[in-house]
């Protein structure tokens, strides 16, 4: 279904959990993987300065360096890449967001995987424990057009098959695309799809209006409206939940449905070019026990062979 993938990695010393899954997921789908490292310059004037990965101290990043970086990361991830049908590592230097998003359209890449970063990482076991989302995921997502899974923890190799698929939508264009994408995902792997809104009900401190059972039935109905174009050969089911923390209710639902794989819009407003990550993309995908996919653009779906 991915023609092409590529996972960024700032950890060298293991292989992390985005690595692991990306090379899970390239081994089912048969398709190349692209492992990128890049060197975060620590001078917005001399980008060839960074910080070591062995001292921590700023150095210039030689080639021969560079070499160190690439054969440390492959040594490492040697047992988990031997199952790809084919990869290649690469080092950059830069931004990360933006050496991210050059090498995605380069390879032509049809998911990119990340994971929000925090230090607390390799002692937590995940990769990210608290916080928001980090500047290079969200740069990656508010700039990017593929689909882009986040990886908070390890996924085991049965749980990739996706069998149990959610999407949220609260009726954006982004959502659309997203429904879109999770169609495309249930169909090749004969998953049951189910869509999912949560409605936001008032503060405790705010009584709740006259017309909550009949704005519910509109509701119903517009959300199995929108899942109108669902073909009859994909099963599926339609879910509305009423809370005052969305994220909370989408993630309970998660669980008790052991969905496999959650799929997201970015956000419902955009300002030219990019989209902006909203709170519940953030919140889901750091509480989330699942891989997250979020979609912005209806051209997120180039390169998915169904």
């Amino acid at each position: 279904m991915f023609e092409k993938i590529l996972v960024a990695t700032d950890t060298l010393s293991f292989c992390d959990a985005k690595v692991r899954t990306a090379a899970a997921i390239a081994a089912q789908q048969q398709a190349p993987l692209y492992i990128l490292h890049v060197l975060e310059s620590t001078s917005s004037v001399y980008r060839n300065f960074v910080t070591d990965f062995q001292t921590g101290k700023e150095i210039l990043a030689t080639p021969e360096y560079q070499q160190s970086v690439k054969e440390a990361l492959d040594r490492n991830c040697e047992s988990v890449l031997k199952k790809c049908k084919a990869h290649e590592i690469e080092i950059a230097l830069g931004y990360p967001w933006e050496e991210i998003l050059k090498r995605a359209r380069d390879k032509g890449a049809a998911l990119i995987i990340l994971g929000p970063h925090t230090g607390e990482a390799e002692q937590k076991g995940v990769v990210r424990a608290r916080g928001s989302i980090g500047s290079t995921l969200q740069g990656v997502i508010t700039h990017e057009r593929c689909p882009v899974m986040i990886i908070q923890r390890p996924v085991p190799e049965d749980r990739l098959n996706f069998k149990n698929v959610m999407v949220c939508v609260d009726f954006s264009d982004s959502c659309r695309h997203a429904l879109e994408f999770a169609k495309k995902l249930a169909y090749r792997c004969s998953s049951r799809l189910f869509v999912f809104h949560a409605d936001t009900l008032p503060a405790a401190d705010e009584a709740l209006p006259s017309t909550v059972p009949a704005a519910a039935g509109e509701l119903r109905k517009k959300l199995e409206k929108f899942c109108e174009a669902i073909p009859d050969n994909i099963p599926h089911e339609t879910h509305l939940a009423e809370g005052r923390e969305p994220c909370s209710e989408i993630l309970k639902f998660a669980l008790d449905k052991d969905i496999q794989l959650i799929a997201m819009g970015s956000h419902t407003k955009e300002k030219g070019p990019k989209w902006h990550v909203g709170s519940a993309v953030a919140d889901v995908s750091l509480r989330a026990e699942c891989p997250v996919v979020v979609v912005t653009d209806p051209k997120a779906l180039r390169g998915m062979a169904v």
